[in-house]
């Protein structure tokens, strides 16, 4: 039987208008299933042109839209928090601010949690200029054991693409405060705790790879991260000593790698295969807020 769900979409100052509306527009307008809500929350104070886009997709939109100001840019794990709060369905599907939907991705992700799932994700396909400029394809894990498994090294999810029960995710303790790595910790709690999980393989997602993508997987900022989840998984359970310390050595020591060792390093090992063949390179969404 279908059930009913809530789209939860976080934008902030640093999003650009254009993609927003693009975004909304796709993962409402434009699906085959369309969300009965959606949250939108505002992370901070935003600039006027932002402003008034979201006024106008809001007044726009064919489905109720519930809108969450933040008074401070707090971050991506605190306004998903506040936007789970908010929703009024168990099922609730993620989108970031400045992707694409492809028009059947609910439809074919919403049955998979309707059968059973806690949390199901899907493959993305990575575009530059526009999405006709496809540079990369991410397909992740999709065997519950496979993806427990990967999740040692690497997020097994593609975050923009997921689908879950806002049940399993509050039992799992929500996103909670991690700057930059909050997706990955949720999902290894998730995980530990016997959430049912399940990736489709097949691309749902337009994933918009813009300037300074390469960059943003790199530096200091995202080192410090790295670790603390490290600290965190380790203190959780989630790996065993030998695992933090592969783990810190090689994803550490990607970070810490220059972008333009890491840009070739990302097109050879990732964009073209998908994360099923790329035991090495960290994939995960670290676009900064």
């Amino acid at each position: 039987m279908a059930e009913p769900f809530s789209l939860l979409l976080t934008v902030y100052a640093g999003d650009r208008a254009d993609y927003v509306r693009e975004a909304f527009r796709s993962a409402v307008d434009a699906q085959t299933r369309r969300p009965e809500q959606v949250v939108l929350v505002q992370d901070g104070p935003v600039p006027a042109e932002l402003e008034v886009c979201l006024e106008e997709v809001r007044a726009g939109s064919p489905v109720d839209v519930t809108f969450l100001r933040l008074e401070r840019n707090a971050g991506l794990g605190v306004a998903l928090d506040a936007g789970l709060a908010a929703g009024r369905h168990d099922i609730v599907a993620r989108m970031d601010a400045d992707d694409i939907a492809m028009p059947q991705r609910f439809a074919v992700q919403l049955p998979v949690i309707e059968d059973g799932a806690d949390l199901v994700g899907a493959g993305m396909l990575e575009f530059g200029s526009d999405r006709h400029d496809i540079v990369g394809r991410r397909t992740p894990v999709s065997a519950p054991a496979d993806i427990a498994r990967y999740a040692r090294l690497h997020d097994p999810f593609n975050h923009p693409t997921v689908v879950y029960r806002r049940r399993a995710v509050l039992a799992a303790g929500g996103y909670g405060d991690l700057p930059l790595m909050e997706d990955y910790w949720l999902f290894a709690r998730m995980i530990a705790s016997g959430a049912t999980v399940v990736n489709l393989p097949e691309p749902l997602v337009y994933y918009r790879v813009g300037d300074g993508a390469y960059e943003r997987r790199g530096g200091m900022a995202l080192l410090r991260a790295e670790l603390r989840l490290q600290r965190e998984l380790r203190r959780g359970g989630f790996t065993t000593r030998a695992q933090y310390v592969r783990n810190v050595s090689v994803r550490g020591g990607y970070r810490l790698t220059p972008a333009w060792i890491r840009r070739p390093l990302y097109r050879r090992f990732v964009a073209p295969k998908g994360a099923r063949d790329t035991p090495a390179v960290p994939t995960e969404d670290v676009r900064e807020r």
